[in-house]
């Protein structure tokens, strides 16, 4: 049999071209899941590999789809050939059961992984530079500006009832509440 195994980091990621690609190969059964490659509980991919079985296929759209990191990638893979299952990453082909496939697929992952520690390298350099300015604030950006809540706060030190003061300006009883707790306006 051929399995494909789609994944995605976050929810509101979409599976959908991994899944086109993985239909293209003519896979019989596609496990989905939207889990980080950094937890190391993926229900579906391990689902999978109790399921799969000397002579199948596993097919991946790339290698960082199904491993949390080089390591991980070396231990599965040695555990696929083990098991008789032959392993196709789409982006660079059949990974074959030989010291040269072996040898391809370990650069690969050894890229993939360097990768991943640059893109957390930049990050982390782009936060430390933000830092630095004095108006950086982590997290997303706020929905309503100061002078908004300091409306709404008027508001209800004016007598208004929560209830009231979030139907006339649609700001959220809990943001409200915290505004006011933490005097932040």
């Amino acid at each position: 049999m051929k399995y494909g195994y789609a994944r995605v980091s976050t929810k509101g990621q979409d599976l959908q071209a991994q899944v086109n690609k993985l239909m293209e190969e003519n896979c019989d059964e596609i496990f989905e899941e939207k889990f980080t490659a950094t937890s190391s509980d993926r229900p579906e991919f391990q689902t999978l590999l109790n399921q799969i079985e000397s002579g199948d296929t596993l097919v991946v759209t790339k290698l960082d789809r199904f491993a949390r990191s080089a390591n991980d990638a070396t231990s599965i893979i040695e555990d696929l050939f083990n098991r008789g299952v032959r392993v196709h990453v789409l982006n660079m082909g059949i990974v074959e059961d030989t010291p040269t496939g072996r040898l391809i697929f370990n650069i690969m992952v050894s890229f993939a992984q360097f990768e991943r520690d640059m893109i957390v390298e930049r990050t982390q350099e782009g936060k430390a530079i933000a830092k630095e300015r004095g108006d950086f604030r982590e997290g997303r950006p706020r929905k309503y500006g100061k002078q908004q809540i300091k409306h709404a706060l008027k508001l209800l030190e004016d007598g208004n009832s929560y209830k009231k003061v979030v139907e006339m300006t649609g700001i959220s009883k809990s943001t409200l509440i915290r505004a006011r707790k933490h005097k932040e306006y």
